[in-house]
């Protein structure tokens, strides 16, 4: 019984809390302008107005259309998961997850483009390029800062990984850990098309990445868009704030307020970076993707003094 309550709180945190964090985002995006700014609570009104719309969907889309929106956030929650969350396991962990986490995450970009690409639009068919694209330099620096924590737990499973332990491992490995703290930072603005990447507010057809692969969708399916978005971007910043405060999330009484507490400060770090930095030019955003792979390659080359 107590196994069910831990994952049945686990599943509604995963679920409830991600708007949470763009609202925070934007929040902190207002001040850093010198602007009231919508509420913080703005993400949870626009779902829910998405949702009670109607969609409008072109006549060339096929089922591969409509299916996009929906497994970019299947696969999302399925991959929050495999998360510890604060001091409690994962719902959802066995040696060698790490694998199906990532698969889960590149399933659902996978479908994304191809929604994209189904539209028949040129557009979004650049946007896929883009994103695809610069995935595939994202994601090594993932899987090398996942081989940083599998080699201190010596565990293969996230919850092993990102479990308890690795807390001791600050003041032997703090070099390491770090690299791959701000790797995974780089990637998480990467993977949520964030300011330096991309910029989620513009409307720019030629500058846009992830954005453009979306302009064909409305209503509740354009919410589970924002929806899936929302929480791709929690289960980024749970993955940096286990790193970054495993200290913290080690004691029982808290283990939960410093896990939320960490999760809205990586939220208005990402804030802060998207006011204080322009947007990329898209020739040097693989300069930077390589960056995170080096920084997370020299995590590993640490280890193996």
């Amino acid at each position: 019984m107590e196994t069910i309550a831990r994952d049945a709180a686990h599943v509604l945190f995963a679920l409830g809390f991600p708007p949470l964090l763009l609202g925070v985002i934007g929040k902190t995006k207002a001040f850093f302008a010198g602007r009231v700014g919508p509420p913080v609570l703005q993400p949870y009104y626009d779902l829910i107005k998405l949702f009670q719309k109607g969609s409008v969907i072109g006549g060339t889309t096929t089922w591969v259309f409509r299916a996009g929106p929906a497994a970019g956030l299947a696969t999302a929650a399925l991959a929050s998961l495999f998360i510890p969350l604060a001091g409690a396991a994962a719902p959802v962990s066995f040696a060698g997850d790490l694998v199906l986490f990532a698969y889960l995450l590149g399933l659902g970009r996978f479908f994304t483009a191809l929604a994209a690409l189904d539209t028949g639009s040129p557009f979004e068919g650049m946007g896929a390029a883009r994103e695809v694209t610069f995935a595939c330099l994202a994601e090594p620096a993932f899987f090398l800062g996942l081989l940083v924590l599998a080699k201190l737990t010596g565990s293969l499973s996230m919850g092993g990984m990102l479990g308890g332990s690795l807390a001791a491992h600050w003041s032997t490995a703090g070099a390491s850990l770090a690299l791959v703290l701000l790797s995974w930072f780089i990637v998480l603005l990467a993977e949520n098309s964030r300011i330096p990447f991309d910029d989620p507010n513009t409307h720019l057809e030629l500058t846009m990445i992830h954005e453009v692969m979306v302009l064909d969708h409305s209503g509740p399916a354009f919410g589970m868009i924002l929806y899936g978005a929302a929480i791709k971007l929690f289960v980024f910043s749970a993955l940096v704030a286990r790193v970054a405060f495993s200290a913290g999330l080690g004691s029982a009484w808290l283990a939960w307020p410093v896990f939320v507490v960490g999760m809205l400060l990586i939220a208005v770090v990402v804030g802060v970076v998207e006011s204080v930095m322009a947007r990329l030019r898209l020739l040097h955003v693989p300069t930077l993707l390589v960056a995170a792979c080096l920084l997370s390659a020299f995590g590993v080359v640490l280890l193996a003094r």
